[in-house]
């Protein structure tokens, strides 16, 4: 993806020694990157979201393993920087698998050559990542078309929540890849952008990404969703995730969950795309993922550009009130209609899951 016509990865290496991101936390108001050289700054970054998302973050966590590496390279090192960066975000198990991935790799080789070994698996994830994205976009793109056939070429009306575009990912993004590439092939769209309190990743994330991309599209408040798809203008609803339990159930941002009961009572389809990496097959069902508790601040306060330009925080609330702020809900499989994967599109079931993932059967 581009920004002022500048082709963007969220993560690259720089050189061999240091790897760089993009601050998602100064979005929409500034663009700034940021070069991280070593794993203490890669688990700071993921910690306070300026680099976010749940495959975004596996790719980032593993760039940051690699710099460990390269300062020790002992079993005990590696292990100890693997539960470091494991903790930083405990829904999103990409994180969890970049991690588990580089250790493997790493773990049975002669330690003078394991920091080569980690860059080089590192920037493989990364690749794949990308991979998986464009494959996700193609097989997303067969259900826009469909619908917009048999809308004889009116507008396909899209709702999404959260930020599952590039910005969430290495390239392309999960949600938002199948909506690019209908755009790029002339489909008629409008998308619908939840704001997604507290945080704000659709207003200030997605709303960027999709205007970058000439992509026609409105913010909505996050409660104004289930209005529209009473009025019959979404056709569809298209989310990324954090994590796939074995049976269907989807960790999502907060307030994905609200989203799918609506869609249901309307008869509006509800996708979630994701990468494999997304899926944790030791988790039974949603009621076992951990849900992230992040800080009252989120929820408290908000940022923003004055009218002289710059950018400051403000309260939003009654001083001294209290906060509850879970970074997610979850979903359950029986509101999702199917999975879109880089395998192809599946139902939103056990079956379903192993149906593309075969290997995965005891």
């Amino acid at each position: 993806m581009k920004i002022g016509g500048t082709h963007y990865r969220s993560v690259w290496p720089v050189g061999e020694d240091a790897f760089g991101i993009i601050d998602q936390t100064k979005l929409p108001h500034e663009f700034v990157t940021l070069t991280l050289r070593d794993a203490e700054a890669a688990a700071n970054a993921i910690v306070t979201m300026q680099t976010r998302g749940a495959p975004l973050i596996g790719a980032v966590g593993a760039y940051g393993l690699a710099l460990a590496v390269r300062d020790d390279p002992s079993d005990d090192y590696i292990q100890k920087i693997v539960e470091m960066l494991a903790e930083t975000r405990p829904t999103a198990i990409n994180l969890k698998w970049a991690l588990w991935r580089m250790r493997g790799v790493l773990l049975n080789q002669p330690h003078d050559k394991r920091a080569a070994l980690a860059w080089k698996e590192a920037a493989l994830i990364a690749d794949e990542d990308v991979a998986m994205s464009q494959a996700i976009g193609r097989n997303g793109l067969a259900i826009i078309r469909d619908i917009a056939e048999k809308k004889n070429g009116q507008t396909v009306n899209i709702l999404t929540h959260c930020n599952a575009g590039w910005l969430a990912t290495v390239d392309y993004g999960t949600a938002l890849a199948p909506i690019y590439l209908a755009h790029d092939q002339g489909i008629a769209l409008h998308v619908w952008v939840d704001e997604t309190r507290p945080r704000n990743q659709g207003a200030s994330l997605t709303a960027f990404e999709l205007g970058s991309h000439g992509v026609a599209h409105t913010i909505l408040a996050d409660n104004a969703g289930g209005h529209y798809m009473q009025a019959g203008q979404v056709d569809m609803v298209i989310v990324g995730t954090d994590r796939v339990t074995a049976n269907g159930d989807v960790a999502n941002k907060i307030g994905t969950y609200l989203k799918a009961l609506a869609a249901k009572d309307n008869n509006v389809p509800f996708y979630v795309a994701l990468p494999s990496s997304t899926i944790d097959w030791t988790l039974e069902s949603g009621a076992d993922i951990p849900i992230e508790q992040r800080s009252p601040d989120e929820v408290l306060r908000m940022s923003g550009r004055l009218p002289d330009g710059s950018v400051t925080v403000v309260e939003i609330a009654a001083p001294g009130s209290g906060a509850a702020n879970p970074g997610f809900d979850v979903t359950p499989a029986r509101l999702v209609t199917g999975f879109i994967t880089e395998r192809g599109t599946c139902a939103a079931t056990p079956e379903g899951l192993r149906s593309l993932f075969p290997e995965t059967q005891d």
